[in-house]
């Protein structure tokens, strides 16, 4: 069964990144499929020569804007983000990984606007070919990343299909019920 979380599921998705017979259509072109993992995306582009210093700069600045405000990256419905700088023949690239609970479309219509609501710039502007103008051109935000991103052929889940809200209700009873066992001692 797809939903059945008590038992770890691995998925082998075809080059491409979609199962030909179940390519579902999203607003912006197909959605990439939910796997045991959940939705998420890896984009892997050039950086703009002489800015490696601003995407540290940028990581502490979400490092700390999550340490001020743990909800601020919520409408995200993420499960985990990485960021990776890495050479190839002289040249950085950066690769962005991200498992969330949303499908292509949503997650980066609500990152848009997220960034656009607290009147910030994304760390994706130090891309080569990054649109200038992504904050009023959604489309074109999702043009960059689907052209940058690199489907994954394997996806595994501890606890597949899972949300981050169903972990975290999970781990509040869970808290909830080592208290009441703690009181009862």
């Amino acid at each position: 069964m797809q939903n059945d979380w008590t038992k770890p599921a691995a998925v082998a998705i075809p080059k491409g990144g979609f199962f030909e017979d179940k390519v579902e259509q999203g607003r912006y072109g197909p959605i990439f499929p939910k796997t045991p993992a959940c939705y998420g995306f890896s984009i892997l582009a050039k950086i703009k020569p002489g800015t490696e210093p601003n995407f540290r700069a940028y990581a502490q600045r979400i490092e700390k804007a999550v340490a001020e405000t743990p909800d601020c990256l919520a409408v995200l419905k993420l499960h985990y983000l990485r960021w990776v700088l890495f050479d190839i023949k002289g040249d950085t690239y950066f690769m962005y990984q991200g498992i969330f609970d949303t499908d292509f479309d949503k997650y980066t219509e609500d990152a848009v606007a997220l960034f656009s609501k607290y009147g910030i710039n994304t760390v994706f502007e130090n891309l080569e070919g990054f649109p200038a103008d992504w904050k009023t051109n959604t489309p074109a935000f999702i043009k960059f990343v689907r052209e940058h991103q690199r489907p994954s052929f394997l996806e595994y889940g501890e606890y597949p299909f899972v949300s981050a809200d169903e972990i975290k209700r999970a781990l509040k009873l869970k808290a909830a019920f080592s208290e009441m066992l703690d009181q009862m001692q």
